[in-house]
């Protein structure tokens, strides 16, 4: 569980950085990322069981969009309360919930792989 935990916040800080890279108008400062990373990953590990909740019972096309109204609620929330992260203008919204989304998703995918792949060749060394 707790490896899982560090994937998800490692995962997370991927997502946060590829799109701060990406996006002129979304800046992530020195130490307070790691707060950034702190707050969206709780935010989101809270909110994604609600908005699923509430997508299943009230709105079942919502369903395959939690994880992007989830990304949402974790920039935004972030974005309030801490202020290593800042994303200013619409269009730039809208692309740093994709973008954190899909790297975030594409390195929880990956990670956990190349853990397992190093781990194993460390034990067979």
């Amino acid at each position: 569980m707790l490896i899982r935990v560090g994937i998800h916040l490692l995962a997370n800080a991927i997502g946060l950085v590829v799109a701060a890279w990406t996006l002129s108008g979304m800046t992530i400062t020195g130490p307070a990322f790691v707060v950034a990373v702190l707050i969206f990953t709780v935010v989101e590990v809270v909110a994604d069981p609600l908005v699923t909740k509430i997508a299943m019972t009230s709105v079942p096309a919502l369903r395959g969009g939690v994880a992007l109204v989830t990304t949402f609620l974790g920039l935004l929330i972030t974005t309030w309360i801490s202020s290593g992260l800042q994303i200013n203008g619409a269009k730039t919204w809208l692309l740093a919930i994709v973008i954190v989304w899909l790297a975030a998703l594409l390195a929880d995918l990956i990670l956990p792989v190349l853990l397992v792949k190093k781990a194993v060749g460390q034990a067979q060394a």
